[in-house]
């Protein structure tokens, strides 16, 4: 089987069901984000190298957005059942990966913090913020098509941001790298107060 399909020069793609959109759609913007993403904690992998303690996790988030993303590129009123699995467990997954980072290098944050701090530090901060484009697009999706964007996704992707932001102040720790800080958060701010 041939990668072109010589059907894409009316600017649109096939989504599940059949139906064509524009590449430019909610739907097909939403989820060429995630690919994005993906593609950029593959970039993760390969920088940490085989054997290296978030192998097997980063792997799992990459199956799970995969998963999402046949979700996501089926419309609600498909009618067919997707084959592939609902990763429900995503938040708990992330929180659970938090909590273990953070009981290593002691408190979370009060602060925003500057990314940076070295390249693997840096490179989940760019993952963290492709996220949260992924999720802006998420939200617009839900807008044209709720049915199709279900409690779980938005709860996973949401901590999937956490957990990338939690991972890059591990990384400055793990190798004595002083964070950065901007600002405490707002509401320490007004706690302060």
């Amino acid at each position: 089987m041939k990668i072109y399909t010589r059907k894409g020069d009316e600017g649109k793609t096939a989504v599940a069901g059949g139906k064509r959109e524009f590449k430019d759609s909610v739907r097909i913007e939403c989820i060429g984000t995630f690919d994005e993403t993906n593609s950029t904690i593959g970039l993760l992998r390969v920088k940490l190298g085989n054997e290296h303690e978030w192998q097997i996790r980063l792997h799992k988030i990459q199956v799970d957005i995969m998963n999402l993303m046949s979700y996501l590129a089926r419309p609600s009123k498909t009618g067919r059942p997707n084959p592939n699995p609902k990763p429900i467990d995503g938040a708990e997954f992330c929180e659970n990966w938090i909590d273990e980072m953070e009981n290593k290098i002691g408190e979370p944050s009060d602060y925003f913090i500057l990314p940076g701090g070295n390249e693997i530090s840096a490179l989940c901060q760019v993952i963290r913020t492709q996220i949260r484009r992924a999720e802006r697009r998420l939200v617009t999706l839900k807008h044209h098509d709720s049915d199709c964007v279900e409690a779980y996704i938005s709860a996973y992707i949401n901590r999937l941001s956490d957990l990338f932001f939690t991972m890059s102040r591990y990384e400055m720790g793990k190798h004595g790298v002083v964070e950065e800080k901007w600002n405490l958060f707002l509401y320490k701010k007004k706690k302060s107060r």
